[in-house]
């Protein structure tokens, strides 16, 4: 059940290519707005509808490091959009998917968290990866779209950092998705032009907003107190494979030659990680104090 959960996160987090990229209307501000809208009413509903009364609470208690972690996700709103503007979805969803290494990369710097060597090889063949679809963005235009969907996974890895800092590694995670989500959409509002879209657009916003988004958020939430790193990572990687071929399927973008040498490098390196890493899990459960640990996340 755990992993059709995270499998289903990865399809509905696949969209958002094909949807980004079947709208009329241009203006980001406008995509932002209502995808953030859809995505906040639909966390928000059911955070009421699973915890009632203590819904507000749930929310208030993320403190000042949860509104961070929330402005993070919020970011990785704002540049997933003008990432898919500007280079291709195979692009798009690949650099994404490198998030897992810079979360590491991130606990090394900041928490003094052990990357182990397994990591340090994927990483290393993921920026071997990032550096040949870069080479590409450059002669084909497409190095801005490149750009800001390598900031999805930097903002990423800031948004676990302040989440684990003080929430430990099972955090309360759909109180802070519905606060990135009002955050994300107050600039739009203020800041952006008329942000009316036509019928069919609102329609697959809603979509965007309320499934892709907000569905996708809500099965990892129910996947991520019980699956270790490795495994959710592994899963996760059904939003990189599928994206591009729904758009390819959809609208007939397909990846260069250089995309696809750099995705297959990122891709196997994220393999390799999440493949190794489990094959280590078994050692590790096998030890009391992880025992221990897994018993009270499973709890908490």
């Amino acid at each position: 059940m755990l992993f059709r959960s995270m499998l289903g996160a990865g399809v509905c987090w696949s969209l958002g290519g094909i949807i980004v990229k079947s709208l009329t209307v241009a203006d980001v501000w406008a995509i932002v707005f209502w995808r953030a809208f859809f995505m906040a009413a639909f966390i928000g509903v059911l955070l009421a509808a699973l915890r009632g009364r203590a819904a507000l609470a749930a929310v208030r208690a993320v403190g000042v490091p949860g509104l961070i972690a929330a402005a993070c996700l919020a970011l990785q709103i704002y540049c997933f959009i003008l990432a898919l503007r500007n280079t291709t979805a195979a692009n798009t969803f690949v650099l994404m998917s490198v998030s897992p290494l810079f979360a590491a990369l991130m606990g090394l710097l900041f928490l003094r968290e052990r990357v182990a060597w397994p990591t340090w090889i994927a990483i290393t063949v993921a920026l071997a990866g990032i550096v040949i679809m870069f080479g590409e963005g450059v002669n084909g235009g497409r190095w801005i779209g490149n750009a800001f969907a390598l900031c999805i996974p930097l903002a990423y890895a800031c948004q676990i950092l302040f989440i684990r800092k003080v929430r430990g590694t099972a955090p309360d995670l759909m109180p802070t998705v519905f606060l990135g989500g009002l955050i994300a959409l107050t600039p739009a509002l203020f800041l952006g032009g008329p942000l009316a879209v036509g019928p069919r657009d609102l329609a697959l916003l809603a979509l965007m907003g309320c499934v892709q988004l907000g569905l996708g958020c809500w099965l990892m939430t129910l996947a991520v107190r019980h699956l270790t790193a490795a495994e959710m990572g592994l899963l996760a990687l059904t939003e990189t494979v599928l994206a591009p071929f729904w758009v390819w399927l959809g609208v007939g973008e397909a990846p260069g030659a250089a995309a696809l040498t750099g995705g297959i490098l990122i891709i196997a390196a994220l393999v390799l990680n999440a493949g190794l890493a489990m094959y280590a899990e078994p050692a590790e459960a096998a030890d009391p104090a992880t025992r221990a640990e897994r018993a009270r996340r499973a709890n908490s």
